[in-house]
């Protein structure tokens, strides 16, 4: 038995405080694993239907074939779990920008980082994907120039909704054309977001990418009893 609530990490980052907590859901009697950046809390093991989706939707666009993923922040590793299912998955790169968060994963403090670390297919690197997204050298640093058939990213709440104001420039026309460039041709770029979907930065999406749609994922919400929503912007590059 674990304790009720236990803090299982904190660290002091560039970003704030960020902790690990573990706690027990008296309803359920399972444990729920909570992240927390300051007071703000950054997600939670109950709800990670849409991350998930993410991953599966982006696979879901692309032909028969080895895939080469990469995703945009590691967070509790469901979202790379997720694309580690399918087995013509090549390889998954993660971008993580919190060296604490690659810890946890690595040292199995979380539900998915043993399945994550058993993996030879995934590959953690701890550097800035929005950085590395801006760069010509791409996602991967020990690959310069290595293209993705699948970019999936998950770190801030929404396009609008930063946790850094240093990450809008990602957002606009010129920072999603350079995040193309990382992807093969016909490759999908999906980005999770909390709010509903936006549909001037689907416009945006489109006036990049030759299509673009987003996706509502809904799932259960146990803490309100009742249904809520994410939201998925899907984006692929022309095939030719």
């Amino acid at each position: 038995m674990s304790a009720r609530l236990q803090e299982l990490d904190w660290q002091d980052t560039p970003m704030g405080e960020l902790s690990l907590r573990r706690r027990r859901d008296p309803r359920t009697g399972e444990d729920v694993y909570e992240v927390k950046l300051g007071d703000e809390f950054l997600m939670s093991s109950m709800f990670t239907v849409a991350e998930e989706e993410a991953a599966r939707l982006a696979l879901a666009e692309q032909p028969e074939g080895p895939l080469d993923v990469a995703v945009g922040g590691l967070g509790l590793g469901y979202t790379a779990r997720a694309a580690l299912e399918y087995s013509r998955v090549a390889s998954v790169t993660v971008v993580e920008a919190l060296g604490a968060v690659i810890d946890w994963n690595q040292r199995g403090l979380v539900p998915a980082g043993a399945a994550l670390a058993a993996d030879t297919r995934c590959r953690m690197v701890h550097g800035d994907f929005f950085t590395l997204a801006a760069d010509p050298a791409g996602l991967d640093p020990h690959t310069p120039g290595r293209r993705f058939h699948a970019v999936v990213v998950d770190i801030d709440h929404s396009p609008r909704h930063l946790l850094d104001p240093a990450h809008a420039a990602f957002y606009e026309p010129a920072g999603l054309r350079r995040l193309a460039d990382h992807l093969h041709p016909g490759g999908t770029f999906a980005l999770w977001s909390n709010d509903p979907p936006d549909d001037d930065f689907t416009a945006i999406l489109a006036g990049v990418f030759d299509r673009a749609r987003a996706e509502r994922v809904t799932f259960h919400n146990p803490l309100q009893e009742r249904d809520a929503a994410n939201t998925v912007y899907l984006a692929t590059t022309a095939a030719d």
